[in-house]
């Protein structure tokens, strides 16, 4: 058995990894790399390997920098199975379809200002047409439920909580009259997240691939969080701003949704607009609707009661067309403006940075982990100008970070997570993860006698 490291090995993004079992090549996530525009088509563009000889793959979950370069490996000629959730097939499949709109209509939008400038044009990463051909090749499967990926692995999900329909990846493999025990976390969730279930540790495995997002942050409770978004909120308001969020569409939206309810609800701040600003979010929600087996049971609950929590809200507005999301520009009153995508790297959210960072009065309010060199990861850093669109723009907006929100495990979690196989792995990989928060990672896990902890290289080969 061989593991290459083809993605999130170094970094956080662009999750993929591509086992070899048996002569079959079982691939792990297939996502988008999230970094400098440049490098970021280019590496996402070319795989290290030849999608014509995968024979399957295993999404962990639907975010786009999991499953996001689907469609590029179906385009170079994947043709088998991709096994997820019921609830991952779901969301996935409007992620890679919104995806590809946000692809074509960035790359429409550039050519124009490419074209004053007398450029060439450039091409999108993929097309519309290309993940239609990866919604087609979802197979779903129930959490716990086992199935046969490639010749000699047995498969079966389990609960991350990380996201609806999030689950690690449960392999028991036999090769060559050897038996090995596998798993790879794929993006480990926080114990009282709102809407979903608490993670589930495993208990044992022979190699594990584990996320490292967080490896040297605690975090704090999520009711801290909440507070803390709670006073960006009524601060801006009292000053006439807008609350410009990017968050991610699925999971992250409905969240931050939640709880401008309960604010509002409970009169801790003014009733203002909520507007989310995401096509995305709105069919996600549909999802979420289809999936209550994905839920905990508090949720259940608001849902016989039809109390959804990210329903049942009257200053909430969702934004489906590009007129009504132009129009918010126009408005002056206080808001709130939740808009993808997460890292601010593309979508509608870059309208909305654009055209507020500018005015003091404003806040961009960052809640969630930004890759380096992304919009999101300049303003966390306060920088003082940022290029959108090819245009300068002087940082005069409030940057608010509240790190508490992250839907990824913190350091505690994540210690807990590995000593969950203490007595029976042989390794454990670190990914998705930068270097320092991977090796703070590794020093802890070795304290706690987990000698056989390894960050790999990007591209890295392991003979198992």
């Amino acid at each position: 058995m061989r593991i290459n490291f083809h993605g999130a090995a170094h970094t956080v993004t662009g999750s993929q990894h591509l086992l070899e079992i048996n002569g079959h090549k079982l691939l792990l996530d297939c996502g988008l790399y999230q970094g400098k525009r440049a490098d970021s088509y280019e590496r996402n563009l070319n795989f290290h390997y030849d999608p014509r000889d995968v024979d399957a793959v295993i999404l962990s979950h639907a975010h786009i920098d999991h499953s996001g370069n689907l469609p590029n490996l179906v385009k170079q000629g994947f043709e088998g199975n991709i096994f997820a959730t019921r609830a991952t097939a779901d969301l996935a499949s409007l992620m890679v379809a919104d995806s590809a709109h946000i692809q074509e209509a960035d790359a429409e939008f550039v050519n124009k200002k490419r074209a004053q400038r007398g450029e060439e044009p450039i091409e999108p990463l993929y097309t519309k047409a290309d993940a239609e051909n990866v919604i087609a090749m979802f197979n779903g499967k129930n959490i716990g439920e086992p199935f046969e990926p490639t010749p000699g692995v047995i498969a079966r999900f389990f609960e991350a909580g990380h996201i609806l329909g999030a689950a690690g990846i449960s392999l028991e493999i036999e090769e060559k009259g050897k038996k090995i025990s596998f798993i790879f976390s794929g993006d480990i969730g926080r114990n009282n997240i709102p809407l979903l279930p608490d993670p589930i540790f495993p208990q044992a495995a022979d190699y594990m691939i584990m996320e490292s997002t967080y490896g040297d942050k605690l975090h704090n409770d999520p009711e801290l969080a909440f507070v803390e978004f709670r006073a960006v909120v009524k601060r801006t308001i009292a000053r006439g701003g807008k609350v410009i969020v990017p968050a991610f569409a699925v999971g992250r939206t409905q969240e931050l949704v939640y709880d401008l309810n309960r604010m509002m609800t409970n009169g801790d701040v003014p009733r203002v607009p909520v507007f989310v600003d995401s096509p995305l979010a709105v069919n996600a929600t549909d999802v979420f609707r289809r999936h209550p087996e994905c839920f905990d049971e508090e949720t259940r609950k608001f849902i016989e009661e039809a109390r959804h929590p990210a329903l049942d809200f009257k200053m909430l507005t969702y934004i489906r067309s590009v007129d009504e999301s132009k129009a918010l520009n126009e408005r002056t009153d206080p808001m709130v403006i939740i808009s993808a995508s997460g890292m601010a790297e593309n979508g509608r959210i870059l309208h909305h940075i654009k055209n507020n960072v500018e005015n003091p009065k404003n806040t961009i309010c960052i809640v969630s982990w930004q890759a380096p060199d992304t919009l999101g990861r300049k303003l966390a850093d306060r920088v003082p100008e940022v290029r959108i669109y090819g245009d300068s723009y002087s940082v005069k907006a409030e940057i608010s970070t509240i790190g508490g929100l992250s839907g990824h495990a913190g350091q505690d979690l994540l210690v807990k997570y590995a000593m969950g196989v203490k007595d029976t792995v042989k390794q454990i990989f670190l990914v998705h993860g930068e270097e320092k928060q991977a090796m703070t990672l590794k020093t802890l896990l070795k304290e706690q006698n987990l000698a056989q902890v390894h960050y790999p290289d990007l591209h890295e080969h392991v003979e198992l």
